[in-house]
């Protein structure tokens, strides 16, 4: 029998006024690049068989190609459409950059106050995903680096060994129809291109479910386990041959149909990064279930449970809105429930130790 102590490190008054800071300077930055976002390409004014039109030029949603579309001859209207679309293209542009600026001297306090928690590689990359959209609408933050959105949500701190990963876990949705946000200066529409937008070395391993980069970090593409396992469905995020395709692996279903949680992470550098993970009750649930599997190599069944363990506590000591509740976990077998249900109730006794 093990016991573990449970005690997390609370970030202090300093701290915790700087995350929230961060949190709220960060949703003004996002507000900004929503806007920005919508001014992209440009409007001009070109002769077109003997008369001015005013053109504007857009990116397909789909492909990603640059196109132009008429918006109608020269006149007080189209004047003005130009007028309007010039000053709010120039102001989008000036708040944007004031957001990030403002965005930048924040994280250099994040820095000295030694907040950053998410390795700066996987933040590059998740802040990538929700850049070209699929965050939280097909693609989901599992395995170790959720942990770092249940920590911030609390404003805690988990202890470093069962939060150090070289790689991160990407639990794909083929059911929801994804869709890359236009880019024009990305690579290839694909997630092996978004990757490599974010570090040029990554390439596709022998394993056509991860890609690694020069310096060993994995991104590894998963999805549950179909029953039949031989059922049709999408087994890449952009359908290219070439892009990462998906591993099935059991027990993900239950993932994918639990709520998602959202929360505002600092990464090493301190700039805030937006991570979308499983529910942290289902996250609980499913580490215990990998824990007690003998299938599992015995060092990550290890790590699994202590996972398990610090998130249960964590839920009952700082999320009072998240209850054990078997409804919300109604996608686990019962059977999975229960055998997390003691993890719940040692911490709701008020336990400082737990014992496996």
């Amino acid at each position: 029998m093990i016991a573990e102590n449970i005690e997390f490190q609370r970030l202090n008054g300093d701290q915790g006024r700087e995350l929230i800071n961060t949190q709220q300077r960060f949703q003004t930055f996002l507000e900004a690049r929503r806007r920005s976002f919508g001014y992209r390409g440009s409007m001009i004014f070109a002769v077109r068989n003997g008369a001015e039109y005013l053109l504007r030029d857009y990116y397909d949603p789909k492909s990603g190609v640059k196109r132009q579309r008429s918006l109608g001859r020269r006149d007080e209207h189209t004047e003005k459409m130009f007028s309007e679309f010039s000053k709010g293209k120039e102001e989008a542009a000036r708040q944007l950059k004031v957001a990030t600026e403002i965005l930048r001297r924040q994280a250099a306090v994040n820095r000295a106050l030694e907040m950053g928690r998410v390795p700066e590689i996987g933040a590059k990359i998740i802040r990538a995903l929700d850049g070209a959209d699929l965050l939280g609408k097909g693609l989901t933050v599992v395995g170790t680096n959720a942990l770092f959105a249940y920590e911030a949500s609390a404003g805690v701190r988990f202890p470093s060994d069962i939060t150090t990963t070289e790689d991160i876990d990407l639990l794909f949705d083929a059911r929801v129809h994804m869709r890359l946000a236009a880019d024009e200066d990305a690579p290839e529409r694909t997630l092996l291109g978004i990757l490599k937008k974010v570090d040029r070395s990554f390439r596709r391993s022998d394993r056509v479910f991860q890609a690694i980069n020069g310096e060993g970090y994995l991104v590894d593409l998963i999805k549950p386990m179909r029953d039949p396992p031989w059922t049709v469905e999408a087994s890449s995020v952009s359908g290219e041959s070439s892009d990462l395709e998906a591993v099935q692996i059991a027990g993900l279903a239950w993932h994918e149909n639990a709520p998602q949680f959202e929360a505002v992470a600092l990464d090493a550098r301190g700039f805030p990064v937006r991570i979308i993970a499983p529910d942290p009750r289902a996250y609980v649930v499913h580490k215990q279930w990998l824990s007690e599997r003998p299938d599992r190599n015995i060092l990550k069944r290890d790590r699994d449970a202590a996972q398990a363990r610090w998130v249960a506590a964590l839920i009952v000591a700082y999320m009072p809105n998240l209850p054990f509740d078997s409804e919300m976990l109604r996608s686990f077998p019962k059977s999975v429930v229960e055998s997390a249900r003691p993890l719940f109730e040692m911490a709701r006794s008020g336990a400082d130790t737990f014992e496996m």
